[in-house]
């Protein structure tokens, strides 16, 4: 855990302060507390088969794999392994798709920076028909199961205000298009963001603070789905399932429904396959 935060929180497009400052609080601060409390957050999520976002990565490759079958299919990860600068000396003319539907510095262009010039990328999807249509086809299987709330609380990462408009634009035609898509009133949906860290001002409205207040307006019951991320992973599961619920519940609110995300399911393998095609 120590050696993944520490190649993870040295990014420069992750934490873009001076590296005379930042580097000494790292190693000197953050490196020495925040191991031991993100390792209890993974062991709160952790599966038999390992950490899920692992998990979904590799099955999401095997199952593209299957429908691009005259295509080789590799995945890789920014920080840890299988080390995504690894797969760019052995595969140098490969298509990378960052994971990432909506783009932005700290996830898309540190990417980039890995790969090189020259290299094609999708620099986003954030409004593909077909990755749209897989969020709605998601959302729509989990109601027809359990039924649906009055409010669907679309949650994205959350960045600095400072510099990140061209992600939360991006953040916010997702949401619109799914909730076109879904038929949804201008009143039954709402896009917050998750996961601040430090002490500047992030994107708002907050998500853990716009739950309490549906739970202290008798929302009852709030549907939750998080379309900037492709896989369940930390943030979706502890984050929102753990700690987002809990802060509701608390609250006063009484049905708490976290759509999984999109994974293996086929919708998003089929968007997946058009989206690495150019299509």
């Amino acid at each position: 855990m120590r050696a993944y935060l520490a190649e993870f929180l040295s990014d420069p497009r992750v934490v873009p302060l001076p590296r005379l400052l930042w580097l000494p609080i790292l190693h000197g601060i953050v490196l020495r507390r925040r191991p031991a409390k993100s390792a209890a957050k993974y062991a709160a999520i952790w599966s038999a088969e390992g950490s899920p976002l692992a998990v979904h990565t590799r099955l999401q490759a095997a199952s593209l794999q299957v429908l691009l079958a005259d295509t080789k299919v590799e995945y890789a990860m920014r920080y840890g392994e299988p080390s995504l600068a690894t797969a760019r000396v052995r595969l140098p003319e490969a298509t990378v798709v960052p994971l990432y539907p909506q783009y932005s510095d700290s996830t898309t262009a540190s990417i980039i920076d890995i790969m090189g010039p020259g290299q094609r990328i999708v620099m986003q999807f954030y409004d593909h028909p077909a990755y749209i249509e897989a969020l709605a086809a998601n959302v729509r299987r989990y109601w027809q199961a359990h039924g649906r709330g009055a409010k669907l609380v679309m949650s994205f990462h959350g960045l600095p205000k400072r510099g990140g408009a061209l992600y939360a634009g991006q953040c916010y035609g997702t949401s619109k298009l799914l909730a076109d898509k879904l038929q949804l009133q201008s009143g039954e949906w709402v896009t917050t963001f998750q996961s601040r860290f430090g002490f500047a001002e992030w994107l708002q409205p907050y998500t853990a603070p716009t739950l309490v207040a549906l739970a202290q307006q008798n929302a009852g019951r709030v549907d939750v789905v998080c379309p900037g991320f492709v896989s369940d992973c930390l943030e979706t599961l502890e984050e929102i399932g753990i700690e987002a619920r809990g802060a509701y519940i608390t609250a006063g609110g009484r049905e708490f429904h976290l759509r999984a995300d999109l994974n293996e399911s086929p919708e998003w393998i089929a968007a997946l396959a058009e989206i690495s095609s150019g299509g």
